[in-house]
């Protein structure tokens, strides 16, 4: 008697190990990815894109740690992450940080790597099961739309800045990308399947090469710029207000106060960039859980910029007005990069009383932009001092160091920035002085 069977459905295509191995791949492109792309903040001159990154990592975090909370869901007890047979995709993603230039490393996000991770999410909704696997759904389809969105943001910007740039540094941005491009083409992509073995194609001194093996293949250091990029529409200077090199100059009341406020937070451009160095610099060390909340730590410093920038806007002030500082970012450099980490805790914990105060002055002047801002400002921060703490005293904890004495780190750091404080020449007082007058003077014109 032959037996009879009800027909299965498109619906079973993946298995439930199946479809962990997939997101898996997917998390792990995308972790590499944020890391890429925190360690690039401070080699990137361009000031939308500068302010404009640290949210798309962000959103590239979240995806990531939904992406990885599933895959344990879905293999639990197992709570393992391995690389595997995505080793080749990984590395070729690692290596794309050695672009030679802004241009080419943001060319590969946007033609290269971003459309990758979207088609494999379009993919993936297309053949997936939306019942079994329906909690998927729900961050994938988010996934999707921020991608896209990602795209097309970045590769605007591209051609503004393009069309800036000169032949040489755009014929290197085309040919590192498209080297990239036919990299991952030769590999399967990032798809749903496992990347194919590909034959090293890398150029004589690329920086692109792979395994054909699978197994991990040597990679050339990328390291995150010391001296940041900046972008030449604004003043570039070491120190943005007079008050940094010279305490007799008042902080101000009224407008003076306001101004000084909006520049400010302007110049938490050093903390954008100081917290993309962290992230890259940590990554390794510290694992998956910091890097989530380091992502959420270099989005919340970009917002801070942001909102000084649009309030001097807002007020009438051009670009070239504006000063855009350094001094404490370099005082940083050559250190090891735990003083960084130490450095934004430091100005977290310091500052954090004043902007209350802040708060309470806007109020009086009637000044709901300024006010808003700094009482946003002020939620941050209290999360970032929790930030700070718990992953200082972790890093503390890896060198064998007692995890709860940041005596050494705070004085290391007071010291590294009062010797760069202490290097101000009499021209670059002049300097400042002078744009911060100009920037006082006009406020008057137009009271």
């Amino acid at each position: 008697m032959t037996k009879t069977y009800l027909p299965g459905t498109e619906r079973g295509k993946y298995m439930r190990y199946d479809t962990a191995v997939i997101l898996k791949r997917l998390y792990l492109c995308e972790k590499e990815l944020v890391i890429s792309e925190a360690g690039w903040i401070p080699g990137i001159p361009y000031f939308d894109m500068k302010t404009i990154l640290p949210k798309i990592l962000w959103e590239d975090a979240m995806t990531a740690n939904a992406l990885r909370e599933r895959v344990f869901e879905l293999r639990f007890p197992s709570r393992i992450l391995e690389v595997g047979e995505d080793q080749q995709l990984i590395d070729l993603i690692k290596q794309a940080r050695l672009a030679p230039n802004a241009l080419a490393f943001l060319s590969t996000l946007a033609h290269v790597f971003k459309p990758a991770l979207l088609q494999a999410y379009v993919s993936y909704l297309s053949l997936a099961d939306y019942i079994g696997d329906g909690p998927t759904y729900r961050f994938m389809n988010l996934a999707v739309e921020e991608k896209r969105r990602q795209i097309h943001e970045i590769r605007q910007l591209l051609e503004r800045e393009r069309a800036r740039a000169g032949q040489a540094e755009r014929d290197l941005a085309e040919r590192w990308t498209n080297e990239c491009k036919e990299r991952l083409q030769a590999m399967g992509g990032i798809g749903l399947d496992t990347p194919q073995a590909a034959a090293d194609q890398g150029e004589a001194g690329s920086g692109i090469s792979s395994s054909a093996s699978g197994e991990a293949s040597p990679i050339a250091s990328f390291v995150p710029e010391e001296t940041p990029a900046r972008d030449n529409r604004f003043t570039n200077v070491r120190f943005y207000w007079p008050d940094n090199v010279d305490p007799s100059f008042p902080y101000g009341e009224g407008f003076q106060l306001q101004l000084r406020s909006a520049v400010s937070h302007l110049n938490e451009i050093w903390a954008v960039e100081n917290a993309g160095h962290v992230l890259y610099s940590f990554a390794e060390e510290l694992g998956w859980e910091f890097i989530y909340d380091a992502a959420r730590w270099v989005y919340d410093e970009s917002r801070h910029c942001r909102m000084g920038y649009e309030r001097l806007k807002s007020w009438g002030f051009e670009e070239a007005e504006l000063p855009l500082g350094t001094y404490i970012y370099d005082s940083c450099k050559g250190q090891d990069p735990i003083y960084r980490l130490g450095m934004l805790f430091y100005f977290e914990s310091k500052n954090i009383g004043k902007k209350l105060d802040r708060i309470k002055n806007f109020a009086s002047m009637n000044d709901r932009t300024s006010q808003h801002d700094m009482d946003f400002d002020w939620a941050d921060e209290t999360i970032h001092t929790s930030y700070g703490k718990t992953w200082l005293s972790a890093a503390l904890k890896k060198r064998g160091q007692d995890p709860d004495d940041y005596t050494e780190i705070k004085e290391v750091c007071e010291s590294i920035v009062k010797r760069t404080v202490e290097t101000a020449t009499a021209e670059e007082k002049e300097q400042i002085t002078a744009i911060a007058n100009r920037m006082i003077a006009k406020v008057k014109a137009v009271q």
